[in-house]
């Protein structure tokens, strides 16, 4: 019975350690998105758009909740252009990169 516990501790353990590899792997490609694409406003704050890292910008735009954030950015808003004008980006790309702006600003 022993070993059948030390077994599963050690496959839990693996599966812990890999999913923070994907983790790490995912936030790594949503930063680089960012970079390419919505740095050049998200960073400077062009035509107003909320700088990363700026939280009180942030706060009422988390406030509406995930969703509708992700939607903006997917569909365009104000003076964003949809995808923050990068049509290549899939959604569940562009919604990583959200994720990232928001983690980086809350």
């Amino acid at each position: 019975m022993k070993l059948q516990t030390i077994c599963a501790a050690l496959a839990l353990g693996a599966l812990a350690v890999a999913a923070n590899g994907a983790a790490a792997a995912d936030n790594a490609k949503a930063e680089a998105a960012y970079k390419a694409t919505c740095m050049a406003c998200h960073g400077s704050g062009v035509m107003n758009a909320p700088k990363v890292g700026d939280k009180p910008a942030w706060k009422p735009r988390v406030a509406k909740g995930k969703p509708a954030v992700y939607a903006n950015a997917i569909k365009g808003f104000n003076m964003m252009p949809a995808r923050g004008g990068n049509p290549a980006l899939k959604d569940d790309e562009v919604k990583a990169v959200v994720d990232y702006m928001i983690g980086k600003s809350s």
